[in-house]
């Protein structure tokens, strides 16, 4: 197998040359000639059951189906080692399309471990979708799975504490349960779940895979089963990924690599520095804590994603996060620029009791910026805050 950097290059454009393009081509038609009555009704249905485009098949209407959806797909399932990937119109669509695909053979229950990416405990929390949640920490979670329990929920690294589970173990805790990982934090260049036992590998693609903050997105790699399951909700719900959006991640898989090693170097350098603050109670990182191991043997990397912990609680964090000048205050992760953001009022507001993240922690999703202009400008912020000069 070729190595993932070139895959990353080279994944769903097998077939350019014969089309005589060397950029994949964008398909924006939202509905297509049919050959004949019985064709489009055909293929209707089997797109309705959740089927893909067959050879020679006609792709009647962009909410069933895409090629320029479906070249992305290809690729980054090939990225994740997964035989499929389903790609939709934003992060928590695709929650929800696993979530509605897991839990329509009427098993309703789920086991969730926190911390999780805001978005996701709320839709959990809330019961929205019919589902009941059962939250439980990794050694909790054989105890915890049901007779009616449809899936066990984890995202590791997990946003926005960069916690670290053992996937593993993970899945031979939810036994014949379907395990789905939230691969986001990591992507496939740091961490492949499918590996580990894996069945859904949620991505909110809008996050690193885009990398330039200008799409909305998400998808899941997974078999050909699911695959289906999860077509067959996206088609009758119409959460389809835009094709513009589709071609524009696919181009990201390009450099994704490049752009990954490049933001954890930065990310390890200024963890390390933030550690030696007196500004500081805390990092969250896995350059910085590692306790199980699992860095090497799991992850390929430490990632470029980091918390930290003011101290002075949420008012010090607060103004820290507005004082900044090069980086940015605001929401996402995995973008070329520097974010920074405080979890329990903005992503995270909506998680209930001790599981919010602490009110003085900080999120920091590192970009392509000098590690040196960075951490400059994080003491600057730092000795703008009274009580925080040292």
């Amino acid at each position: 197998m070729t190595a993932l950097d070139t895959r990353a290059v080279h994944a769903g454009r097998d077939d350019l040359a014969g089309l005589g393009v060397h950029v994949p081509p964008i398909d924006l038609s939202t509905t297509n000639p049919l050959p004949s009555v019985e064709q489009g009704g055909d293929a209707y249905e089997t797109f309705a059951a959740g089927g893909s485009l067959p050879a020679g098949g006609n792709a009647v209407y962009q909410r069933l189906w895409n090629p320029t959806v479906a070249r992305f797909e290809t690729a980054l399932a090939e990225l994740e080692d997964t035989t499929d990937a389903v790609a939709f119109a934003s992060g928590v669509a695709t929650l929800t399309a696993a979530l509605l695909a897991a839990t329509r053979d009427g098993n309703r229950h789920v086991v969730a471990v926190r911390p999780l990416y805001g978005g996701t405990d709320h839709v959990l929390a809330t019961g929205l979708l019919g589902t009941e949640v059962t939250w439980a920490r990794p050694d909790e979670v054989a105890a915890a799975v049901r007779p009616d329990t449809a899936l066990v929920v984890v995202e590791t690294p997990a946003n926005p504490t960069l916690d670290l589970v053992d996937l593993t173990a993970l899945a031979t805790a939810a036994g014949a349960v379907p395990l789905l990982v939230d691969n986001t934090v990591a992507t496939p260049v740091l961490q492949r779940p499918a590996r580990h036992g894996a069945t859904l590998v949620l991505h909110s693609a809008t996050k690193s895979i885009g990398g330039h903050g200008d799409v909305l997105a998400g998808v899941v790699a997974c078999d050909r089963t699911w695959a289906a399951r999860l077509r067959q909700v996206r088609a009758l719900t119409g959460a389809i990924l835009h094709p513009l959006g589709a071609y524009l991640l696919h181009r990201g898989l390009q450099t994704l690599p490049l752009r990954v090693r490049a933001q954890q170097a930065g990310a390890e350098k200024l963890a390390a520095w933030l550690a030696g603050h007196p500004a500081v109670a805390r990092v969250h990182h896995p350059s910085v804590a590692d306790p199980a191991g699992l860095v090497g043997r799991q992850m390929y990397g430490t990632g470029s994603l980091l918390a930290f912990e003011v101290r002075g609680g949420a008012p010090a964090a607060s103004a820290v996060a507005g004082a900044c000048r090069l980086i940015t205050h605001a929401v996402s992760l995995g973008g070329v620029d520097t974010l920074i953001q405080h979890p329990a009022s903005l992503t995270h507001r909506p998680v209930t009791g001790d599981a919010r993240p602490a009110a003085g922690l900080l999120r920091v999703s590192v970009g392509l910026e000098d590690p040196d202009d960075l951490r400059a400008d994080l003491a600057q912020a730092f000795d703008s805050v009274d009580g925080l000069k040292f």
